[in-house]
């Protein structure tokens, strides 16, 4: 195992009518600015319950927040807390919108000329300052409540990019089940694939002796699957399911698991870049790469796939080749059974096509990923081809 520090200080507020903490959570004398998305909030309720908390606070207000969050619309709000002298943000969202104002938090105090070096040239680590923030999670998948990790879009230079900072660390998580009740089935769909992905990419590399990290993986990898259909049940939601779908979201991606391991990411950066350039949702993209990353990199992840097939999957055969064969098809028939499609082709791309088009994007953008660092844009372009 590899020497590592861990540190999570956000304060997880977990179970249903959560959200009526909030009046508890932000002190009084703040001035907030709440952020959010699209408006599905205010068609929810969970407008109305933030709003309700917060009717003693003096409250401001921010929508309109991508998918991808924007560079340029994440700005309008940098503007926005200067000219009203916020001093607290909260995220009510899911992945992106939390994503987006843990910019906004580091950008609002940024004095430099640019923010977008923040992101761009790798400040983020070096800055001292943010403004303090709370999330209201309404869509579990990337576990950005509850990690010091963003990803935000920047189409004019068509990028999307990801930073780290102890200083985006939410002071405060509200997780409420029943805030999912409404979401649409794609989207905890998304959500699950999402969740698994982000762990296969700190476990499916190679042994390094961390016996508990590997155990813990494959609780939460166990955990989909176990909890997966019930979760995806619409009329009517199941509680518990939810509940234990919003958790391991958050458990997926909030550091634990990582510590002391060697970690991929490579389908996280081919994703990004499908997503920016063909609009792909950000599940949908890890989908289409990670079965044919599996075996592509077959024999460098060689040990992990015996055991990750035969722990997780249950897959055993008398020839590891074999083994390895029918793991990779068992991950790609469970991301089936959930609707997830797991090639190119199933959303009309040529993978031809896309490939090559994606290597001279990764090539401009100097991409290396792997647990090695040897996928390159040429193997990207390799992995992609076979996503068919």
């Amino acid at each position: 195992m590899k020497n590592f520090e861990y540190f999570n200080p956000t304060r997880i507020v977990f179970g249903e009518g959560s959200i009526a903490q909030l009046k508890d959570l932000i002190p009084l004398e703040s001035r907030v600015l709440m952020l959010y998305g699209g408006g599905s909030i205010r068609k929810n309720g969970v407008y109305q319950q933030v709003t309700d908390a917060l009717s003693k606070h003096e409250l401001f207000e921010f929508g309109g927040i991508e998918p991808n969050p924007e560079y340029a619309t994440l700005m309008k709000a940098v503007e926005l807390i200067r000219e009203n002298k916020i001093d607290f943000l909260l995220a009510v969202g899911g992945g992106s919108v939390i994503d987006g104002t843990k910019f906004v938090a580091m950008a609002a105090l940024y004095q430099g000329e640019d923010p977008w070096d923040i992101v761009d040239q790798g400040l983020a680590s070096k800055l001292k300052e943010a403004l303090p923030f709370g999330t209201v999670l309404t869509l579990p998948a990337t576990s950005s409540e509850m990690n010091n990790k963003s990803v935000i879009s920047n189409h004019e230079k068509c990028r999307k990019k990801s930073f780290a900072s102890d200083l985006i660390y939410p002071k405060f998580s509200i997780l409420d089940p029943t805030v999912t009740y409404s979401l649409p089935k794609k989207q905890v769909r998304n959500g699950l694939v999402d969740a698994y992905i982000h762990v296969l990419e700190q476990y499916l590399t190679y042994p390094v002796g961390a016996t508990m990290q590997d155990r813990q993986s494959e609780a939460l990898l166990m955990t989909i699957h176990e909890i997966a259909l019930s979760a995806l049940e619409m009329d009517p939601p199941d509680y518990t399911a939810r509940a234990n779908y919003m958790w391991v979201c958050s458990n997926a991606l909030n550091g634990l698991v990582g510590m002391g391991v060697p970690q991929d990411w490579a389908t996280h950066g081919i994703g990004h870049a499908l997503t920016v350039l063909y609009g792909l949702d950000h599940a949908e993209s890890l989908a289409v790469v990670l079965p044919w990353l599996m075996w592509y990199k077959r024999e460098q992840k060689h040990d992990k796939l015996l055991q990750y097939g035969s722990r997780v999957l249950g897959q055993n055969a008398e020839h590891p080749a074999e083994q390895i064969d029918k793991t990779i098809e068992a991950l790609s028939a469970f991301f089936h059974s959930l609707g997830m499609p797991t090639t190119l082709t199933a959303y009309g791309l040529d993978p031809d096509k896309v490939a090559e088009e994606m290597q001279k994007q990764l090539e401009d953008e100097k991409f290396t990923r792997g647990e090695h660092r040897d996928v390159t844009p040429a193997a990207a372009a390799e992995i992609l081809r076979l996503s068919r």
